[in-house]
């Protein structure tokens, strides 16, 4: 009897897991490489504001940015899509402010057509945005899709080597094994997947400013669904702010002063609406937004969908990654394990820049995007960005936050 039971079982679970509709084509798991070992950098010399390498990579202000054109292969099954990147120290040895993006595709205005000359951001009502530019949807414009935020950590891979007078066992901290030799992420980019249809720009930018600079490689790895009828899953991707100043932007405090707004529209279509939000806080020493928690509070037409403060506690465990951060001495009291058993005295700790709690990043970390589920009809609706106790720039502390959000939702056939 108990076999017969199983029988029934089995057939059931293969009858409600077998396809039903026709087979899909399949094209297979698929790694594409897209940049091997590139510099960014800061070299106005060799590389103009506009620089077409001709090694298929394109090279924007001086350098600090790398684009490539990537195309990919029109999937009929469902599909998962990661990106891997990997960042070492040319030279620089200070953190810096990264981002992995694509250029929308129906923006006819984007970095590459501002490079050129050939196209100028939109002017917006310098009342509501204090004439920043580019950092919302315009007149022929989408904010740039930002795929993987990240911070360099200080001097990995350059001054990792055993043999670099600047990290020798004097720098290094008794708790690791040795300095890494680069920094490696990982992030799931499958909701973006539809942006990588066909042609797109994909582009690496670090706030270096050093000729020495940085390498990276990047890459998209795509996983195939082995199920015949496991059709690929049509989604639409609406880009809604990006603070980051890729190109000729000023730094974005706007948020010391007053909330920022984006209308945005919502189809009879779509159906699992998310919206995708980054953040990091940075600049003003001690005591300015990179070291102060500041709670961030976003609302689509007035209702609170996300209300929290960007924080890094973790940031001691990125050491390895980081030989050229600056240490203090701190003097403590410690119990340890003495030749009569546990004693206490007092000790000067090394503490490293690197080891300091952040707004939402670590040098050597990247930025996990938060995912908001959100329960709206179709029809036009405001997002607003908040973060009431945001500092303004004063002289050299540089407050600002860097913030991208985009919608990403289903599309019902």
């Amino acid at each position: 009897m108990t076999k017969y039971y199983n029988f029934i079982l089995c057939s059931l679970v293969l009858m409600f897991s077998s396809c039903k509709s026709e087979e899909l084509p399949s094209i297979g798991d698929l790694t594409i490489p897209i940049f091997e070992n590139s510099a960014i950098c800061f070299n106005p010399d060799k590389y103009p504001n506009f620089t077409d390498s001709g090694d298929s990579i394109i090279h924007l202000v001086n350098g600090r940015i790398i684009l490539k054109k990537v195309t990919l292969p029109k999937y009929k099954r469902d599909v998962d899509v990661t990106v891997r990147l990997t960042v070492a120290s040319n030279g620089d040895k200070w953190d810096k402010s990264g981002s992995c993006f694509i250029l929308p595709k129906e923006s006819a205005i984007n970095l590459i057509s501002i490079a050129k000359g050939e196209r100028e951001f939109p002017l917006l009502d310098s009342t509501r945005y204090e004439k920043l530019v580019g950092i919302v949807p315009g007149l022929d414009y989408k904010p740039t899709i930002e795929l993987l935020r990240f911070m360099t950590p200080f001097g990995v891979g350059y001054y990792s080597k055993t043999d670099n007078d600047e990290t020798t066992s004097k720098t290094k901290p008794v708790y690791i094994d040795k300095w890494a030799e680069n920094v490696h992420w990982e992030q799931n980019i499958t909701d973006l997947y539809s942006q990588f249809e066909r042609e797109v720009y994909v582009g690496v930018y670090i706030d270096t400013w050093t000729p020495e600079g940085y390498i990276v490689d990047l890459s998209l790895d795509i996983k195939e669904s082995p199920k015949s009828c496991d059709k690929l899953v049509q989604r639409a991707v609406e880009p809604l702010v990006n603070t980051v100043y890729y190109i000729g932007q000023g730094y974005p405090d706007i948020f010391a002063r007053k909330d920022l707004s984006v209308d945005f529209t919502i189809p009879n279509n779509a159906s699992n609406i998310r919206l995708k939000y980054i953040v990091t806080g940075h600049g003003g020493h001690s005591e300015g937004d990179e070291f102060v928690q500041r709670e961030n509070i976003i609302t689509v037409d007035s209702t609170v969908v996300l209300s929290f403060i960007p924080w890094r506690d973790d940031c001691a465990s990125f050491r390895r990654f980081n030989p050229t951060a600056g240490v203090w001495l701190q003097k403590r009291l410690t119990s340890y394990i003495g030749k009569d058993g546990y004693s206490e005295k007092e000790i000067e700790e090394p503490l490293a820049s690197s080891d300091l709690s952040r707004s939402n990043w670590c040098p050597g970390s990247d930025v996990t995007p938060e995912v908001v589920n959100l329960d709206i009809q179709p029809g036009e609706h405001t997002l607003t960005i908040s973060i009431p106790e945001a500092s303004a720039i004063d002289k050299d502390k540089l407050n600002h936050w860097l913030i991208s959000a985009y919608l990403v939702w289903d599309v019902n056939e």
